[in-house]
Formats: structure tokens, sequence, C-alpha cells
């Protein structure tokens, strides 16, 4: 770790209060904001404000930034490409569009070949899976989770589980059949004689009680999960979980869609959370990281369930050529250095983070996957109850102090560093992070 001083920064400066003002007066309260950063530019894992303070980004814009900010082969394939044309609608075609499916088709996390529709965003790239899930079983029906964060277009909203502000005054949602994610260090059912993890005991729940009591199988169109939670806590589920649920799915006819809009891309370790598990889905949702910021989401589907019309789904900017070529040069940085380096740093990082954690009472668990972290914050560790405050005055002082991070579930911290890091920024991240854990302490607990 750095041995050097940690300063507070004087943040937010006057240029940035200036313009916070401005957006007071004119962008929708709708937004949640974390913190009072001003961006004015960025360059590789370090961004910079309007009043010229430097801060070490753990956010990743929420994970897009993969490459990390304006990296120099996304911004030569953007200039480049913007100097063609920068727009053709959906209904003709253009030769980055085919380039980038045909790379996607590679890439799936499933033997078969598959069929790709590309949009804008992950609550796109969910509604797609719901309704090609819906067009090709003919079932009504489809099983989420709590915890899940899937988008907040009204479908997708149907699913997302993870805060009720997310859902409350939006109409009802009566299509989706919500169940306990396997949540280890939280667990709500009890587990029974023969199972060998808690991620069985939650398709066991699912097969024994829900589709006996709740919802006939016959009549479910699908499982939506996420490999590994991100909204919800940046929970992993144990290793018998995924299998025993691609049994299940099998056996019934269920399609089983993996949300990969933050796990994807190389953010892991592995291109696809999923892979992690042992098991092929039949649709993959991806966006975020998928083009280093440019606005990009698609589904990826084996062809045999892509079995829906021309005309039956479709969008205005499908296949866009400035997000084709943006997310071709990120797919071609992660496969030269980002999805080790995204490996072998987070495996670094969750080693330190364990030695934190046994330096601080209130860190109650570690967990994730590559540079996907999660770092729960609880009272006490015996108890494990969850400490919200104390997680949220740390994002505060980690501001103050020149790191930008984000919480999420109840009382979890989450890293997601772009994958791009190196050991040295790491280094200096997670030794602001243990600082501002240090007053947060101080002064709450």
């Amino acid at each position: 770790m750095l041995t050097k001083t940690i300063t507070r920064l004087n943040v937010p400066g006057p240029k940035a209060k200036a313009l916070l003002a401005r957006d007071r007066e004119v962008v929708s309260a709708a937004y949640g904001r974390v913190a009072d950063f001003v961006m004015s530019h960025g360059a590789g894992s370090e961004v910079f404000d309007l009043d010229g303070n430097r801060f070490l980004d753990f956010m990743a814009g929420i994970g897009v930034n993969s490459t990390g900010h304006s990296h120099p082969q996304v911004v030569r394939a953007i200039h480049e490409q913007a100097q063609k044309f920068l727009h053709i609608s959906s209904d003709y075609y253009h030769e980055s569009w085919v380039q980038l499916s045909e790379k996607l088709d590679e890439l799936a996390p499933f033997q078969e070949e598959a069929s790709i529709f590309l949009g804008n965003s992950g609550t796109e790239a969910v509604e797609a899976a719901i309704k090609l899930a819906r067009y090709h079983t003919g079932r009504p029906y489809f099983v989420g989770f709590m915890g899940g964060f899937h988008g907040r277009t009204l479908g997708s909203l149907g699913f997302t589980a993870s805060k009720t502000v997310q859902r409350r005054g939006f109409l009802p949602q009566r299509e989706v059949t919500h169940l306990p994610f396997p949540y280890e260090y939280r667990p709500v059912l009890a587990m029974q004689p023969g199972e060998a993890d808690y991620g069985e005991t939650v398709v066991n729940y699912l097969e024994r009680v829900v589709f006996k009591s709740v919802l006939s199988p016959d009549e479910v169109a699908a499982v939506l999960v996420e490999p590994i939670q991100g909204e919800g806590g940046y929970i992993v589920p144990p290793a018998g979980f995924f299998p025993r649920l691609r049994e299940l799915c099998d056996r019934h006819g269920i399609l089983l869609i993996v949300d990969e809009v933050q796990t994807g891309m190389a953010r892991t370790g592995k291109w696809w959370a999923i892979e992690h598990f042992g098991v092929e889905p039949d649709i993959v949702c991806t966006a975020k990281g998928i083009a280093s910021g440019v606005p990009l989401g698609g589904i990826i589907a084996r062809r045999s369930v892509a079995t829906w019309p021309a005309g039956a789904h479709g969008n205005t900017y499908g296949g866009n050529p400035l997000a084709c070529v943006a997310a071709l040069a990120t797919i071609d940085v992660l496969e030269h250095g980002g999805l080790q380096n995204a490996a072998e740093q987070g495996a670094y990082m969750l080693d330190c983070l364990a030695e934190i954690a046994s330096r601080h009472p209130s860190i109650g668990d570690v967990r994730g996957k590559g540079l996907m972290i999660g770092v729960e914050f609880v009272q006490d560790k015996t108890t494990k109850t969850p400490d919200a405050r104390l997680r949220n005055r740390i994002v505060e002082l980690a501001f103050e102090h020149g790191l930008l991070i984000m919480g999420c579930g109840a009382n979890t911290m989450r890293l997601i560093p772009p994958l791009i890091i190196s050991r040295s920024e790491i280094n200096e991240g997670l030794e602001i992070f243990e600082h501002a854990v240090t007053l947060a302490e101080a002064e709450l607990l």
C-alpha cells in the first residue's frame, strides 16, 4: 500500500457549486445523485472535476467505462466512424453492425450459434429478452429474484426488486413471481437435509413450493437472473445454484435468461459471469461495459430460440455505427490484456480487502469475482446488523479524499474500477478507502 499522506479535498469547489446550482434548476429530480462530483475530463482510471481536483474512479460509470475513460483506441474508432456517417436506421445495413454481431456470436457463453439483437441500453436488452421468451414459448409468466435489478422501463421493472422506490407508483406488475436470491450471508430459507448448499435450497423451494402452490411450471416462459446480483448487493451465489436451476428449467421447458448487463464483458475476469458456474443460458442480456461509454445494449440468443419474425421487434438506433465501432474497439482492448487484468487485479483486490476487513469491526463480508467486488458493512460482525448509515458516510468521506465509490443493496459498497486499472492505482484507491472507513468508524461506531 502507499505511504503518502491522504489529504482532504475542498469539494465541491466554486466552479462545481455553480454548475450544481444550474443543474437543480433544469434537471429532473428523479435522478438519485451520489456525490457532488462535476466531471471535467478523465483518462484511464483518473477523473478530474471542474476545479481541477483529481479522483480515482472505482465506479467506472457503474461498470460502463470498462476500458477506462477515453481509451485512445476507442476514441480513434469513434472518430474514424464519425467522419463516415453517424447514423443509418435499423431498416438498412452496415458493416460494423455485422462485425459486432459476429464477434458476440463468437463470445456467446453457449455452444449453439447465436442470434444478436442490438439496442441502446440494459433495460432495452431485458425488454427484448422477455418479449422473445414470451414469443418463443407462448407462455405468459416469469420467475425473478428479490434484490434483482433489470431496468426501469415498465416491462423490466416487473422484475426489478432491489428498492421499493423504483417500483412504487408505477402500476401493478403481475406476471413475475419473485424468489429469494441465494444470499448465503443473509439466508431467508432454511436448508433441508441433503442439500449441498444454499443455492440448491432456493431452487428446491421454487420446485417444491412455488411450482406446487403458486405457479404452474408449464406456464413459465423464463427465469431471469443476474449471475451475480448487482444493485441488490454484489451477491455471488453458491456453486450449486445455477446447475440446479438449469436442470429445473430444462425439465420444464423454461428458458434461462441471464442479465449480464453489469456482470458481462470481462467484468468478473471471464467474458460472462455465468461462465464461472458451468452452465449455458438461452439468452444473454448485455450493455454497460460493452462500448466503453457509448450507449449500447442487446441480447445474445440461441439461434433455436430466436424464432420471432421480421418486424416482431425493433428500434430506430439498433446497430448504431458509433456504438458498434466503440464496442469492437472495447472488445479488442479487453481481449489484449483487459480480461486478464480484471482477473489478476480482482484477485489481488479481494486479498487486500480481506486484510482490511480483519482490521475493521464494521466490515462483515467481502465478496466478488474479478473487478466486481462488494464490501458489506455491519454494526456488529456477530449479529450482522446492516449499517447503511456507515456505508453512506464512507461514500462521502471517500469522495472528499479523492475516490469515487458507490453503495448497492442495503449496506454494501461496490468497487468496480475500469478493467485496465493498474496495481498502483488499486493500492492508492484502497488506501483512501480504508482511510474513509477508519474516519467513519470513529464518527459512528
